[in-house]
């Protein structure tokens, strides 16, 4: 997904990799849904007998393809094209649809690992999770993880890992 298997270094192994939770794709689908709805009224609103109806569907449809674009289709682009991996070195976040941005962590410079949910993600089991590392950006905050309490155990037994010089437990 975000980072292929070539790129990982001698010893170093793959534990998760995933997106953002798929709550982000609910506007994006009201939008999708919506925008069909109110070109699909227009088009039939349009009286046949008008001269100027052939240009009128024109720009219904050509007013629906811009939303849907920019509303439905672009959101759906990011959400696909964002990805996390976790793997026993590092914690690697890839966002980008035509340019990439891929931000890494090494877990030996990772101080603080944090989660938090408001309640409806806790029904929904995604949630923020926070990464503090020593690196330049400090804090990097991540919305929408699913299952974000088995990652934040597995991001954080891989920090006391990497602490104590272990691998995979060993």
């Amino acid at each position: 997904m975000a980072l292929p298997d070539h790129h990982l270094t001698q010893g170093e192994r793959r534990i998760r990799s995933f997106q953002p939770h798929w709550k982000r794709l609910i506007v994006p689908f009201l939008a999708l849904v919506l925008i069909v709805a109110a070109s699909g009224a227009g088009l039939f609103l349009i009286p046949g007998d008008w001269e100027f109806a052939l240009y009128g569907r024109i720009a219904v449809i050509a007013v629906a393809l811009i939303l849907l674009t920019v509303w439905a289709f672009v959101p759906y682009l990011q959400w696909k094209n964002t990805g996390y991996v976790l793997t026993t070195h590092r914690f690697t976040i890839s966002t980008g649809v035509l340019n990439k941005s891929t931000d890494e962590i090494p877990m030996t410079k990772v101080n603080t690992v944090s989660s938090d949910q408001t309640f409806a993600e806790r029904m929904l089991g995604c949630g923020t999770l926070t990464v503090e590392s020593a690196g330049e950006k400090g804090q990097i905050e991540l919305k929408d993880i699913p299952h974000i309490q088995d990652v934040r155990a597995e991001l954080f037994r891989l920090v006391e890992d990497a602490s104590d010089g272990e691998v995979d437990g060993r």
